[in-house]
């Protein structure tokens, strides 16, 4: 490209570092589940891009008395009770 280097497109949100220390745990790996505080959520990543992370991911978010739980797994789940 005569001279120029060539532009890398802007990394996707999922780069983020909140990302990384959310879904990076060894349960995440194995279909297990993230539970994070909506406060905290709120505060550092904002809940509409955590839904979408989440979503992008195609897993399961449920929210209970202020806290959000992953289920880090596209299979279906039940709420049994």
């Amino acid at each position: 490209m005569s001279g120029m280097s060539m532009l890398r497109p802007a990394l996707p949100v999922s780069s983020a570092p909140w990302v990384a220390q959310v879904f990076s745990a060894k349960t995440v790996r194995y279909g297990g589940v993230v539970r994070r505080s909506l406060r905290w959520v709120e505060a550092e990543v904002g809940r509409a891009e955590f839904e979408a992370e989440v979503r992008r991911r195609g897993w399961h978010l449920v929210e209970c008395n202020g806290q959000l739980v992953v289920f880090c797994t596209g299979q279906p789940i039940r709420v049994l009770f």
